[in-house]
């Protein structure tokens, strides 16, 4: 199985871990082509094989010489375990590449997963950025993700390890419809894949390559401390994809009705905590402040036409905006 990792071997590499099939076979490849990562792992305790997850994950940091770091927490199984599972796995991850300067964040997601995630945006409603989100290399604010496994399906790399002897856990919640994810997977994704692998790696292929090409400009053109500036796209459904990806950087999730106020009142505080502002030019995105601004603070913002409701993060800040 030939992989292309040239892109982070430069890059202090963290590996989110499970001892399962797609990230035990990634943990070898990465191994064989060289390239440098630690690996970081989180036990949910839902599952007596968790133990066993943990103590495999320990013996490969042991013999191959890499830093591990696990979290371990009680979580009970419920309808939102999915999404709580998910946030506390990824803060977890976000709080180990701050404290360790780490740069790329690498996951196993594979062909399946891609495919899943798609019909389950499809299900709900989604644009274009929503049905592709899963992109092989996406940039955070701190750090980059890296998901090289997209193109390949969980088949392909369970026949990798099972050629090489390599050990795995098969994790028995998989099995489980009454996450959503599984329910998707059994009954929709993975029987479509098992019968049209090949036309779904070639139109996954071309779909974002046509997406590439639209050159939609989701990156801030200015950041600065959490104030972040992008270009007015002149599309309202464009800004607000604009909109949607930062705050879901930032933690907050958009209900329609916000979309909608976002729209309407062109400058707006979301949760009482973060500001918003479409100018004709630019979106402004910073959190809220309260300061008194000077008179020479305020002529200054009227000239630069910055709006009012991100005024006071920049003085507070002491930041210097040139466009």
């Amino acid at each position: 199985m030939d992989l292309d990792f040239s892109r982070i071997k430069n890059s202090k590499n963290l590996l989110a871990f499970s001892g399962g099939v797609d990230s035990s076979a990634l943990f070898f490849l990465l191994l064989n082509s060289k390239t440098n990562f630690d690996i970081a792992i989180v036990n949910y305790n839902i599952r007596e094989q968790s133990k066993d997850e943990v103590e495999y994950a320990l013996n490969l940091a042991n013999k191959y010489d890499k830093k591990i770091f696990l979290k371990d927490v009680k979580l009970e199984s419920s309808s939102n375990f999915e999404k709580n599972a998910r946030d506390i796995r990824y803060n977890f991850f976000k709080e180990i590449i701050k404290e360790n300067s780490y740069q790329t964040l690498i996951t196993a997601h594979q062909l399946n997963d891609r495919l899943e995630w798609f019909l389950m945006q499809l299900s709900k409603g989604a644009g274009l950025l929503e049905l592709f989100g899963m992109k092989e290399f996406e940039e955070k604010k701190d750090y980059s993700i890296f998901r090289p496994l997209l193109n390949i399906s969980k088949d392909e790399l369970e026949k990798y390890l099972k050629e090489h002897k390599i050990k795995y856990f098969i994790d028995s919640s998989n099995i489980d419809e009454k996450y959503k994810r599984n329910y998707f997977r059994h009954n929709f994704s993975d029987k479509f894949l098992n019968e049209f692998q090949d036309g779904i790696k070639n139109s996954f292929s071309f779909l974002e390559n046509d997406l590439n090409s639209l050159n939609i400009k989701l990156n801030p053109i200015i950041t600065l401390e959490e104030l972040e500036v992008f270009e007015n796209l002149k599309d309202n459904n464009l800004n607000l994809r604009v909109i949607d990806k930062s705050l879901k950087q930032r933690g907050f999730l958009l209900s329609q009705k916000e979309r909608i106020e976002i729209l309407k009142q062109k400058e707006i505080t979301i949760s009482h905590k973060i500001n918003i502002a479409i100018t004709k030019d630019y979106i402004f995105i910073a959190p809220k402040a309260e300061i008194n601004l000077t008179k020479e603070f305020k002529e200054f913002c009227r000239i630069k036409k910055i709006p009012q409701n991100i005024r006071a993060y920049i003085f507070l800040k002491k930041l210097e905006i040139n466009f």
